[in-house]
């Protein structure tokens, strides 16, 4: 037999007090005296009432204390990425220092209308997997900042994405540069794989489309043509998807001699790779990453890449949406010539 699930009023007639005392005993404990407070806590113990319902709470405050995180893609790749994890904890640093919880919310879920009541605003780390919730977060009644992407009349955290590539592109090619490009979510394919003629996705949101342009600005400066069979698109920053995108760039011929990476995880994998092969680098073949995460900077050859905060971009985007920032902030980036150029 199922057991039915014990109400407020249940247990004020059980205990033979009213509902005021039951709810105080759990949510103002000011309003009674400590020995009535445990002899009502200790009672709804025996019974098994654990107190008020937490959902209808939250509906008539109107807040929870939990803010949702909504990731780009699913909750565990992001959490194993060093970057979105770095970020990660920089928020819930900074929401643990207000007395604020973390929900982490999959980027390829169906709908934030899931946990909309539940929650007292939304930080969007990355365009979501799921192109919906950009549409549900663009009209959500709670607030919403956006990081590493943009959405009209919501304050957002960036760096700016195509300046940085075009720094590090800029320190790389020379004229006469036989270039590719590894890239991030370009097209919309789950494999690794070249652009081609393929439709490009995201083209007005996308951070990894900035870094697309700042990489073709340099490249235009100093007279070097790439065209889009150069140009490998991996579905995620991991590691699998980078090796095989470094294993077909390393046997394409011809071979390119500068090869520009969208993430620190990809060019890495593409930097063992080439040494294993007895590949020269940066003689032979100039390598650049995007990120500053610790592995670049303790393998050797050092990574050239470009550093971002990803702890204070989190504890950025905490504080926006706790203080109701309305502004877009762009946060300094650094260009870390290393030794693969």
């Amino acid at each position: 037999m199922k057991k039915t699930k014990l109400t407020l009023k249940d247990v004020a007639a059980q205990l033979g007090v009213s509902t005021a005392t039951i709810s105080n005993a759990f949510n103002r404990p000011d309003q009674l005296s400590q020995a009535k407070r445990e002899e009502i806590l200790s009672q709804c113990k025996k019974i098994g009432y654990s107190g008020p319902n937490k959902a209808a709470q939250i509906l008539r405050k109107g807040t929870s204390n939990i803010v949702a995180l909504v990731l780009a893609d699913s909750i565990a790749y992001m959490v194993s990425d060093p970057v979105a994890s770095t970020f990660i904890k920089g928020v819930s640093s900074a929401l643990q220092e207000q007395g604020k919880h973390l929900l982490l919310y999959a980027g390829d879920s169906k709908s934030i209308l899931d946990v909309v009541d539940f929650v007292d605003g939304f930080i969007c780390y990355g365009a979501p997997r799921n192109n919906k919730l950009i549409d549900e977060l663009a009209v959500s009644p709670k607030p919403v900042v956006t990081v590493d992407f943009d959405i009209d009349n919501k304050p957002s955290i960036n760096i700016d994405n195509e300046d940085a590539a075009y720094q590090v592109a800029s320190s790389a090619l020379n004229e006469g540069d036989s270039v590719a490009i590894l890239g991030l979510r370009l097209i919309d394919s789950p494999s690794t794989c070249r652009v081609y003629d393929s439709p490009l996705i995201g083209v007005e949101s996308s951070i990894s489309h900035r870094r697309l342009d700042g990489y073709m600005r340099a490249a235009k400066e100093k007279n070097v043509a790439i065209s889009k069979e150069r140009i490998w698109h991996l579905p995620e920053s991991g590691r699998s998807f980078a090796r095989q995108a470094a294993k077909e760039v390393l046997t394409s011929s011809p071979r390119p001699n500068v090869v520009l990476c969208m993430s620190d995880i990809i060019a890495l994998e593409l930097l063992h790779m080439a040494l294993e092969m007895g590949i020269n680098v940066p003689l032979d073949m100039k390598i650049t990453g995007f990120d500053g995460i610790e592995e670049a900077e303790r393998t050797r050859p050092r990574l050239t890449t470009v550093c971002q905060s990803s702890a204070e971009k989190g504890v950025q985007a905490a504080q926006a949406l706790l203080n109701d920032m309305e502004e877009k902030t762009m946060l300094p980036f650094e260009l870390r010539e290393g030794e693969t150029i």
